[in-house]
């Protein structure tokens, strides 16, 4: 086995992992149970960033790396430590039922194959797999947003869908921009929590388990498996 397809592996290995963690994202009710499989995925990317970085010769990728680690574990810390002062009711319904999510999830991979022809995706630095797998990531991050009532949940579906996106910018040789794209995400994530805090404790917002925009008289998030 060449370097090269040692390379092309082991980036389809994490990348398929992420993917992964997209689908349990989706399968999990319990909101530490979608926690914990954000942080299983925002690690990965730091592999797959750390990696890239090698194999490309780009450290800007070892900072974006740096960056979707400390996502990893700063972010799960902080939301676990919400839902704890809070007191979150563990239990959550999606819009749709478990069986027909993870059918749309298996559709939105079909139609991110689809949508690289062999043609175009001939054109373009990596293999139509390659490029199926992120954009695949994002589709489910966007599914796990519209199909979650929590907005705990669909804050971790917005991130999940900003991690395929960098896997994208990685792999595209898009390297420059994958670092601001990190920090600006963990920035971001960071800013939410303390929002949620902050205006919880002024009573603005009836609770981070309310749909994004929060509404008066919604049922808490919850975390039934």
């Amino acid at each position: 086995m060449g370097t090269g397809q040692l390379f092309h592996d082991m980036a389809q290995l994490l990348g398929g992992g992420m993917l992964l963690f997209s689908f349990v994202m989706l399968y999990r009710r319990r909101v530490s149970g979608v926690i914990g499989a954000f942080a299983a995925q925002a690690a990965l990317l730091a592999l797959a960033l750390m990696w890239q970085g090698w194999a490309q010769g780009a450290p800007g990728l070892y900072l974006a790396a740096l960056l979707a680690a400390a996502k990893a574990v700063l972010l799960p810390l902080a939301l676990r430590r919400l839902a704890r002062r809070l007191g979150l009711h563990p239990a959550v319904e999606p819009a749709i039922g478990i069986g027909a999510g993870m059918a749309a999830g298996v559709a939105l991979v079909a139609l991110a194959l689809a949508a690289l022809p062999p043609s175009a995706a001939g054109a373009l630095p990596q293999p139509r797999g390659d490029l199926a797998i992120p954009l695949s990531v994002v589709l489910l991050g966007l599914l796990m947003t519209v199909t979650r009532h929590g907005a705990i949940s669909q804050v971790l579906g917005l991130l999940s869908l900003e991690n395929g996106l960098a896997l994208a910018a990685s792999g595209l040789g898009g390297a420059p921009l994958v670092p601001g794209l990190s920090a600006a995400s963990l920035v971001l994530a960071l800013a939410v929590v303390g929002g949620f805090l902050v205006f919880r404790r002024h009573g603005v917002l009836p609770g981070p388990d309310a749909p994004l925009p929060a509404r008066r008289g919604a049922g808490r998030e919850g975390e039934g498996a």
